[in-house]
């Protein structure tokens, strides 16, 4: 519980009726009250397939309702592959009912209905359901005739509108807030900060919460119509969008039940005063219809495994032939384009030329062809005929060099005096101490030429 002293509504199904729910109110702390009551349409009734349909009454006085829902989805019959198609034997599947993206409330004294649209975020997932309730939904009292001849203020689009949205909490909460997100006035709407009304916390006993500090920012004369509006519709929103169920629209017309299960009670009756409720629109007892005179046909024997393998290759060969001829009929249509482009860029090629040489002809006609005519090439005289590979310059020869001195040891004749000079005779004046003599096989032999720098 937010907090005990704001009203709060608690949802608890009766335990005589599974088709009733009471609605108990408490504030300030006090002990819950029953205040209303929720009613869901009989399944037996003839009236009931296809259909959802929910009623929120009095809870005392059964027979007084408030507002009500009817939803009557479209169905679509499921497609099946080969495999899922034999393990039913052939039998079609059940349609399956689409879930609509909105629904409308219908209020009762004064009438109006309240229509509740659908959306989905694309970015963050979230859920949300809009509606609008008028300021005014009473008129004026007046003796006067022609006052009491306008438009109702209920149908008029040129009473504003107060906007709500309830919101879920996040993409995988089951509880939702109802916020007051702005104005409207003949279709141009107005946003103004949310503000939050209501809140819906799902639990082993659903509860809504009003958050009774905000409603005084709330113009709205019916704040009955609103009360009722946040609980009906927050009971749709739970059954429909939050825990949808393949039963919730009666799609065999009847209740599912399991084997060897026990019936369904039937609730006995609260009070003589108060005989089973009679509810108007979808959940009023309407009289069977006639019995059908026709003879019950017996169920079709299902076709056998040879008989469905033959269809499902009769099929597979006939979607592979119609994909051959698509494709044949796709090669040849790019063919044709690329054939079409090709004549295109000739024929665009040759209305160039054509252009370009009556440009010319133009030009010509109008300057003549005075200065384009060159002459013949002059003659030049001819070229010397250069070698494929230039040859380096030959040096002059060098100068004969003197004959070369003995070899006289390790050091330099200027060291131990004066030597042999050139022309002199090999023994001339005598060997100085500690030289070597050649001898006479050394006297035919050729002597090293010696550097004179190093």
């Amino acid at each position: 519980m937010l907090d005990e002293n704001l009203p709060t509504f608690y949802f608890r199904h009766s335990s005589n009726n599974p088709l009733l729910s009471i609605l108990y109110f408490t504030q300030n702390g006090s002990e819950p009250a029953a205040e209303y009551s929720l009613q869901k349409i009989n399944p037996d009734l003839p009236q009931s397939k296809n259909k959802y349909a929910v009623a929120l009454g009095d809870a005392g006085i059964q027979d007084v309702i408030f507002g009500e829902v009817t939803i009557e989805p479209e169905f679509q019959q499921p497609t099946l592959s080969a495999a899922e198609i034999r393990q039913q034997n052939g039998v079609p599947p059940l349609p399956v009912p689409l879930i609509p993206d909105g629904f409308t409330i219908q209020l009762y004294n004064p009438e109006q209905q309240v229509s509740v649209k659908g959306e989905k975020s694309t970015w963050t997932g979230k859920e949300s359901w809009d509606f609008e309730m008028p300021q005014q939904s009473f008129r004026m009292p007046s003796v006067s005739k022609i006052d009491r001849e306008q438009t109702n203020p209920v149908t008029s689009s040129l009473t504003p509108k107060i906007t709500f949205k309830w919101k879920r909490d996040s993409k995988f909460s089951k509880d939702m807030t109802c916020y007051m997100t702005g104005t409207s006035v003949n279709g141009r709407k107005s946003k103004d900060p949310d503000i939050t009304i209501a809140l819906y916390k799902h639990a082993r006993e659903p509860s809504v919460t009003i958050y009774e500090p905000n409603l005084q920012r709330v113009e709205i004369e019916d704040r009955k119509g609103l009360e009722v509006v946040l609980l009906l519709g927050a009971e749709v929103i739970r059954e429909i969008y939050l825990f949808p169920n393949r039963d919730s629209f009666n799609i065999a017309g009847a209740p599912s039940r399991r084997k060897n299960s026990r019936p369904t009670p039937t609730p006995a009756p609260v009070s003589s005063l108060s005989p089973t409720p009679m509810m108007t629109s979808a959940l009023g007892n309407m009289p069977p219809p006639a019995a059908s005179t026709s003879p019950v046909t017996q169920q079709p024997t299902p076709p056998s495994d040879a008989r469905l393998e033959a269809e499902t290759k009769r099929l597979q060969a006939a979607m592979q032939q119609e994909r051959r001829e698509r494709e044949k009929q796709e090669r040849a249509e790019q063919r044709r384009i690329k054939r079409m482009l090709e004549d295109e860029e000739e024929r665009e090629r040759q209305r160039r030329d054509a252009e370009v040489a009556l440009e010319t002809e133009r030009l010509r006609k109008q300057f003549g062809m005075q200065g384009q005519d060159f002459g013949p090439k002059p003659n030049l005289p001819p070229r010397p005929h250069l070698p494929s590979q230039l040859q380096p310059p030959i040096p002059p020869p060098r100068p004969v060099s003197a004959e070369p001195r003995p070899h006289g040891g390790g050091f330099g004749n200027w060291f131990h005096g004066l030597g042999t000079s050139p022309g002199m005779p090999q023994g001339g004046y005598g060997q100085q101490p500690g030289r070597r003599r050649g001898g006479s096989a050394d006297e035919g032999k050729m002597q090293k030429k010696k550097s004179t720098f190093f």
